[in-house]
């Protein structure tokens, strides 16, 4: 039951995520100019979530250095913009990225629970601190301007990304790495005793997803156009893509996506109609996600599904013993 379970959720993914990627490809050319706009912030969210679960989704482990990664990448376009292409400058912010998060996880994949979610939060921040430092000191300005791109190179840039990002997130939940980041959020001490490498597929994974993270920092800092510390390490880009996630849920792989895709349109929807109580009515949301919605949309659907079944199922039965009762009575 289990093998055909997973057999046909391959067989849905190799159908959903061409299909979803043309649809992207094809939605500025459909949809109004503002709605396409909109759907590069929807594409780095959805990026930034889906790279974020690779890891963390099947380890628990909470990951909040995603500014700092992002941030990374950022500060890459910045450095590089007039003098590389935008194309080469993404490979290189990914690298960056990588780079850092290979440090990152050298020094804090040993810790569990409170402490690693502390420890990735307060690198985010070292890392936020160190870059204005620099930049006040040694550059003596705060912010710096950058060389834009279009809209359109940004999204095409961000939807290769997000393809990327999409085929290797359905990949390592289908692979041996995969389903050791699986024994290794269900009992780190058991998987170990099986032979799992447990800190170099740790290790790995993490620098791998940050690499996703950077590239898409290094997109967006032309989309920015002007940057300082506290744009490309908002601690917002550490938080969001963790409730998106929770939202959506990380048991499947579209549930994160269906996580930042709502969130994205309600912090739209409450910026534009609550403009002043926006961050109220936001905050209040992601408690409200978080306290009663732990297992996600996607458990929750799975659920009223399951039960639904079960009612018809008990219905098919009453009324096949009705029926067999009627013809009893009859002779």
């Amino acid at each position: 039951m289990l093998i055909s379970t997973i057999l046909s959720e391959e067989k849905a993914a190799l159908v959903a995520i061409p299909v979803t990627i043309v649809l992207l490809a094809i939605a500025p050319r459909i949809l109004p100019e503002s709605m396409a706009i909109s759907l590069i912030t929807v594409l780095m969210y959805a990026i930034l979530t889906l790279s974020w679960t690779m890891f963390s989704g099947p380890t628990g482990y909470v990951s909040l250095a995603t500014a700092g990664l992002f941030g990374v990448g950022v500060y890459v376009t910045a450095v590089l913009r007039d003098s590389l292409p935008i194309e080469v400058i993404v490979l290189i912010g990914g690298a960056a990225a990588a780079l850092v998060a290979l440090a990152i996880g050298l020094l804090t994949l040993r810790l569990r629970g409170l402490y690693f979610i502390l420890f990735t939060f307060g690198v985010a921040a070292l890392i936020r601190a160190s870059v204005q430092w620099w930049e006040t000191n040694i550059n003596g300005t705060v912010g710096r301007h950058v060389t834009g791109a279009s809209n359109d190179v940004v999204y095409l840039l961000l939807l290769i990304v997000f393809a990327t990002t999409l085929i290797a997130g359905f990949l390592l939940r289908h692979s041996g790495p995969g389903l050791a980041l699986l024994g290794i959020g269900e009992n780190q001490d058991a998987a170990e005793h099986i032979g799992v490498n447990v800190t170099r597929v740790k290790v790995v994974t993490f620098a791998a997803s940050s690499v996703l993270m950077g590239m898409t920092g290094a997109v967006m800092a032309t989309r920015f156009r002007y940057i300082d510390p506290s744009i490309a390490f908002n601690p917002l880009i550490s938080f969001l893509p963790v409730v998106m996630a929770i939202l959506g849920g990380v048991s499947k792989l579209y549930g994160p996506l269906i996580g930042s895709v709502l969130l994205i349109v309600l912090q739209e929807f409450l910026i534009t109609e609550y403009p002043y109580v926006y961050l109220l009515l936001f905050g209040a949301t992601l408690v409200v996600v978080v306290v009663w919605l732990p297992g996600g949309l996607v458990e929750l659907a799975q659920k009223i599904y399951i039960r639904l079944k079960i009612r018809w199922i008990k219905m098919r039965m009453r009324l096949t013993r009705y029926r067999r009762t009627r013809q009893a009575s009859r002779r």
